[in-house]
């Protein structure tokens, strides 16, 4: 209690800051931007857009048009090469790599030392002062938190790449780094399997009290803590586990696999919002499935309805948006992105204080028929699904299967792994389908009289597929994460393909 006591007392004026930040968000929003300005004018990108005549956000967005990883990758290959002031004032040393688009292999997203300091230093600290204040009877800074990251490389002096988790466990104060377990050298290491076997025999008999990670790979790390421990459930190996802080993904389809192997009626779970672009919002309320819009975090928030989502002049500020309104976010940051999407779609909940949750990502979606199917339908069908049938989803992926000269109407394929399979394949298709009936009207229209579309066809992926599949392509652990929905069929038929080509057994409901 002592250590929990100290830890309200030095967080009891941040957390009031907050508060008062939320309050007043207009002006701290406006205050974000003139930083950025005013920094971006000593760089090569703000020279170019004339940021010293900007003065408010009219003349900012004229002068800096809607982007997105393909509009800042001709200034991004320059840092890499060591060009200073680029996007952001001095040399970038650090770069978070992360999945690429249609037409880039891998992102490299810039981390600069403002980027840390003011961004996602600062997140890690509020969570901190934050579940302080939701758990005032925990006792989770008695003990260690489990971090579960990635890894990354040297290229060249002053220049590492890797995942954004292992960059911040790297940077992480060494008087913070006490509380935090496994050690640097574990956690950064590269091998996968390697890292696992040396966390088990760091941390199994340490005085774990909470964890952070992205869900689907913390799962995979708890499994095999009870393998090598030999305990029934996570609870016996770590009696004072209190807190699971998460982010990443939607933790729905996760959380009953985590109460069965936590059982302790004590464990509370907290939600973040830290992409590599930033860290951008985290759970301000016990049992909620909305975060807190954090505001002073050295960036300016804009948002793009995602009914206009061609239209990029209908971009928005965070003074006019909606409740219920799905949109796109767009952040300039002082990581040196400017106007950038970075790809996930939000949805506010609150605009006093504003709270949002992730709905999905931009182009993770199946729209082949008009049906506009997003992550967030297709994560609330498949809990639906499985709280029906006694099933539980390890991971899944979807994408269309398309109208043919054999076929007059389309279907959507599943590819789920299944931890516990339902008692009834043919309910759970049936309930999955009711779900996104029920939750997306455009789909239930087009699933009306069967006309133009079928009911979905599932394909059971065998057990450690989908991590068979991640490791095939290189992303294997750290952040990577299985794409839920996709609108082509890239993903979906690489992992059919890798499953005949392995012989497993698999069955289909139609």
């Amino acid at each position: 209690m002592l250590v929990q006591k100290i830890v309200r007392i030095l967080t009891r004026h941040r957390l009031d800051l907050i508060q008062r930040y939320q309050a007043n968000p207009r002006a701290v929003q406006q205050e974000q931007l003139a930083f950025l300005v005013a920094k971006g004018r000593h760089t090569r990108f703000g020279r170019e857009r004339s940021f010293g005549l900007v003065n408010n956000y009219d003349e900012f967005r004229k002068r800096v048009d809607l982007g997105d990883y393909k509009t800042h990758r001709y200034y991004i290959e320059h840092s890499l090469r060591g060009a200073e002031s680029v996007l952001w004032p001095g040399r970038v040393k650090w770069f978070a790599k992360s999945s690429g688009t249609t037409d880039v292999r891998s992102k490299y997203i810039p981390v600069t030392i403002d980027g840390l300091h003011y961004n996602h230093m600062r997140g890690m600290k509020d969570v901190a002062a934050m579940a302080s204040r939701l758990f005032p009877q925990s006792q989770i800074f008695g003990g260690h938190t489990l971090t579960l990251g990635g890894s990354f490389a040297l290229e060249r002096e002053n220049l590492c790449i890797g995942d954004l988790s292992a960059i911040l466990i790297s940077q992480t104060p060494r008087v913070a780094s006490v509380f935090r377990r496994p050690s640097r050298r574990v956690a950064l290491m590269s091998n996968f399997e390697g890292k696992m076997e040396a966390l088990c025999r760091e941390c199994a008999t340490l005085n774990i009290t909470s964890i952070a990670g992205v869900p689907s790979w913390v799962l995979v790390m708890l499994r095999r803590l009870l393998e090598y421990s030999g305990k029934s459930n996570i609870s016996e190996m770590w009696p004072n586990l209190e807190l699971f802080v998460h982010g990443g993904v939607n933790f729905t389809p996760y959380r009953k696999a985590f109460e069965r192997l936590i059982p302790s009626p004590r464990m509370r779970y907290m939600e973040t919002y830290n992409a590599s672009e930033g860290f951008f919002a985290m759970a301000d309320r016990c049992d909620a499935d909305d975060m807190l819009l954090m505001l002073d975090y050295g960036a300016f928030y804009e948002f793009l309805p995602m009914s206009k989502i061609d239209s990029p002049e209908s971009v928005i500020p965070l003074s006019e948006v909606k409740c219920g309104v799905n949109y796109a976010i767009v952040v300039s940051n002082c990581n040196g992105l400017w106007r950038y999407m970075i790809g996930d779609t939000v949805e506010f909940t609150s605009i006093a204080p504003y709270r949002v949750r992730i709905t999905g990502r931009v182009r993770s979606y199946i729209n082949a028929f008009g049906e506009e199917l997003m992550v967030d339908d297709a994560d609330s069908a498949i809990d639906y699904a499985c709280r029906v049938t006694g099933a539980e989803v390890e991971e899944y992926t979807a994408a269309p299967l398309y109208m043919s000269a054999d076929n007059a109407q389309g279907a959507h394929q599943w590819l789920i792994e299944f931890r516990q399979e339902p008692l009834s394949m043919e309910r759970f298709v049936e309930a999955l389908d009711e779900q996104l009936r029920r939750c997306n009207s455009d789909y239930d229209a087009k699933r009306e009289g069967n006309v133009t579309l079928k009911r979905p066809i599932v394909v059971a992926v065998p057990k450690g597929g989908f991590a068979a599949w991640l490791a095939s392509a290189g992303k294997l652990g750290g952040q990577h994460k299985v794409p839920r929905l996709k609108n082509d069929r890239m993903v979906v038929d690489a992992i059919l393909k890798m499953i005949e080509t392995n012989k497993y057994n698999q069955h289909t409901t139609h």
